[in-house]
């Protein structure tokens, strides 16, 4: 017998006369019907009571906020798959400030260490937790270049808010490297002294933005 068996062996034996636990209910909500105003509403206060900066626009003034807070960053980095049409202004073609990075020039930490920004989407957003989640996809790109540069501007679409985590689960492959947002990265000491920037992003801008 290995070990593992004999491990398995003890347990089996151990609860032989264990009771059969009972059922555990599951009543709580899977699906809602708040209307998108109101899921942009709660989503707005969440994010603003985690001290993130949110923008809520329409999809052509979505160019001109990027630029806004992009203005004060020397450089900054995008995923590979970042729709072009949103830097037309924040980076015009001969662009000096724009780094990408995409499966065939991947940026060091050491480069990302020294870029001022970071552009990206994201997946889904929970309204109810102020959550946004991304997945690694072409326009969200690796978890490193969300995690390193010291401000985080964040796109997220209207059409990608629920309100509730069971809502959000199905639109995420598991598979996939998930990073969760909460506001910008924080933590506190035993003496409740809250210190940005330890874990990630210091400063997280978000735009909400309608027709996308």
């Amino acid at each position: 017998m290995s070990a593992k068996e004999e491990i398995l062996s003890r347990i089996t034996s151990a609860l032989r006369d264990a009771p059969i636990p009972e059922p555990i209910p599951r009543e709580y909500r899977v699906s809602s019907d708040m209307p998108e105003a109101e899921l942009v509403t709660l989503l707005v206060d969440r994010l603003e009571d985690y001290k993130a900066h949110v923008d809520v626009v329409d999809l052509p003034h979505l160019p001109s906020t990027l630029a806004e807070r992009l203005k004060d960053a020397t450089s900054f980095v995008v995923p590979h798959g970042i729709d072009a049409e949103w830097l037309v202004e924040a980076a015009p073609a001969d662009s000096t400030r724009l780094r990408t990075d995409a499966p065939d020039a991947i940026l060091s930490v050491t480069e990302l260490d020294h870029t001022d920004a970071v552009l990206t989407s994201s997946a889904v957003s929970i309204a109810e937790s102020g959550t946004i989640v991304l997945d690694g996809t072409p326009n969200q790109g690796r978890r490193a270049i969300s995690l390193v540069p010291d401000h985080h501007v964040c796109v997220v679409p209207v059409s990608s808010i629920v309100q509730l985590l069971p809502e959000a689960l199905p639109r995420m492959d598991i598979t996939r490297p998930l990073t969760w947002i909460s506001g910008p990265s924080a933590t506190s000491d035993i003496e409740l002294e809250r210190v940005e920037g330890v874990h990630g992003p210091r400063q997280l801008d978000v735009i909400i933005v309608k027709g996308l």
